[in-house]
């Protein structure tokens, strides 16, 4: 992978793009101190900045494992056996990171697109057309999401509120505009908003580093705080809505979340606050029972125990789980692009995926 270091525009945000015959990613780690991106030339590279977290968030991740399996086209250029010429390059993306159900659901798209081409297809050609789709389609799909989610905080409240998000899920994690926070842009463009408060989300800090930056270059006022300071800002500062993303969504609506988002969830419903989850309904995995059969992805001690390059090692043991799970008892509602589910249970997101629920 070959650094690249390029200016983003002020009202564009792009994690990744596709350019040059290359997938193009804005290096997140780097953020807010520089914007550097990373080319990717191969479904190795793509995996390798899937994993070491280049590239995040669930919906961004199943965007780059989609031309990840373009550029494998492209390498290989002709097959008589196309299944088989890309087998290793699909199994290497698919196991990348294994929480978010995104990565999964988008191979699955690639590979139902390779099986349905002729002998004589220009499969490369094929390949990236449909992870452009895929790419385009969760674009829109995060504007009709802001749109749902705005009217669901306007139909609560019409004057302008203080809500607070955990993570990143904006345009950054996702193929443009965002899920929670492309619900925050829609709110505050409908003059719904008065502050944001941002839990910093150690320890990757995709809270302070990432969508504290995304707001800044908006004008949404904000602030950031440590993650243990949430339940005493719901005690004073009269927010009205946590709103997060998800990185999957069982079929009985309990949600896997950046690790944080069950303890906000409990602060919530203690201080009488609504809490939104807002995802594609890619995100919703209705082979998933509930969300305690997910596996929880854990992450290398390092995480925690290195601090602005000082080692805070004492010979302790590290746990360092990614995700949680929120009950689906203690959402108030499930924003997608299909609908608005309020007080999410089966029988809802069954009828959601069906079409047969829209709001």
């Amino acid at each position: 992978m070959q650094p690249a270091t390029q200016s983003a525009t002020a009202d564009k945000v792009k994690a990744l793009e596709w350019r040059g015959g290359v997938l193009r990613l804005l290096d997140q780690r780097q953020l807010p101190a520089r914007e550097e991106y990373i080319d990717c030339a191969d479904a190795d590279q793509v995996a390798t900045a899937i994993r070491d977290m280049v590239v995040r968030g669930a919906p961004a991740i199943g965007i780059a494992a989609a031309y990840g399996v373009a550029l494998a086209a492209r390498r290989v250029g002709q097959s008589e056996d196309w299944a088989q010429a890309l087998k290793a390059d699909l199994e290497l993306l698919e196991n990348a990171r294994p929480t978010a159900v995104n990565l999964s659901w988008a191979l699955k798209l690639m590979r139902d697109r390779l099986a349905r081409l002729s002998a004589h297809a220009d499969v490369p050609a094929r390949l990236l057309e449909a992870a452009q789709s895929i790419h385009q389609s969760d674009h829109e799909a995060n504007l009709t999401m802001g749109k749902l989610g705005m009217e669901l905080i306007r139909k609560h409240q019409k004057t302008p509120q203080n809500l607070l998000t955990h993570c990143n899920a904006g345009a950054l994690a996702t193929g443009g505009y965002g899920t929670a926070l492309g619900v925050i842009r829609a709110a505050h463009a409908a003059g719904l908003v008065d502050k944001v408060f941002i839990d910093e989300t150690r320890p990757w800090l995709q809270g302070s580093r990432l969508t504290a930056w995304e707001l800044e270059r908006d004008g949404i006022e904000a602030s950031i705080n440590v993650d243990s300071a949430a339940g005493h800002l719901m005690k004073t500062q009269t927010i009205t809505w946590v709103i997060v993303g998800a990185d999957r969504i069982a079929a009985n609506g309990d949600v896997v979340n950046k690790i944080g988002t069950y303890s906000l969830s409990i602060l919530a419903m203690h201080h009488g606050l609504r809490f939104m989850v807002v995802a594609p309904s890619s995100t919703i995995d209705m082979a998933l029972e509930h969300g305690d059969e997910v596996v929880i992805e854990e992450r290398g001690a390092a995480e925690l125990l290195q601090l602005g390059g000082q080692s805070l090692d004492v010979g302790v043991p590290v746990f360092n789980p990614v995700f949680d799970v929120t009950p689906a008892d203690l959402i108030d509602a499930i924003v997608t692009e299909k609908g608005v589910i309020e007080r999410p249970d089966a029988r809802k997101l069954a009828d959601l995926m069906s079409h047969r629920h829209l709001h």
